[in-house]
């Protein structure tokens, strides 16, 4: 494209003649998302720890909506879709799994598409049980379960002020954000 004086110009994301595009993206993001109501008499499991708590979360495996919401948002940063397609809640050969399963399932299929872990946010959204004591045993979990340094996984906890039925301590929420890198061919 001629720019002011003749210039030729490229647009914005062209490449310049000759060279070669890359055929995917070498980092990609994921997001997930999972939540689970609080119900008694089952444990209450998070980020691949016990937390000590009255009620635990209710769910066709164990319930723990951290290591939920980090397969999902693994699975989506290399176009694997969610759980839901991995391990549907309708096969009965998952009913009560330990979530830590799933992980390292996820983990495999990453692995596979020749992918590595960039980093990891979780949030956590609860307004019981107070969870900063476990922050960092679930960090030190995942970062285990994932085989990557702990510095690369971070772990917070939230509250919503009792508002909402997360506020009204019905039941708990995470969030996962991952960056992940491609595997030099």
């Amino acid at each position: 494209m001629k720019g002011p004086r003749g210039n030729t110009r490229r647009r914005s994301g062209s490449s310049p003649r000759g060279a070669r595009r890359p055929s995917g993206a070498r980092l990609r993001v994921g997001q997930g998302f999972d939540a689970h109501r609080l119900v008694a008499g089952r444990p209450l499991l998070l980020g691949g720890i016990e937390v000590p708590h009255g009620r635990g979360l209710e769910g066709h495996s164990d319930g723990d909506c951290v290591l939920h919401a980090l397969c999902d948002a693994l699975l989506g940063a290399v176009g694997e879709g969610d759980m839901g397609r991995h391990f549907p809640s309708r096969d009965p050969r998952w009913r009560g799994v330990d979530s830590r399963v799933f992980v390292e399932e996820v983990r495999r299929l990453v692995a596979a598409a020749r992918f590595r872990l960039v980093n990891l946010d979780v949030t956590i959204i609860a307004q019981e049980p107070v969870l900063a004591p476990q922050l960092e045993p679930m960090r030190a979990a995942i970062a285990t379960l994932l085989d990557a340094e702990a510095g690369r996984v971070s772990v917070k906890a939230k509250s919503t002020d009792h508002l909402g039925a997360l506020g009204r301590g019905e039941g708990i929420a995470a969030l996962a954000t991952v960056l992940v890198e491609k595997e030099p061919t």
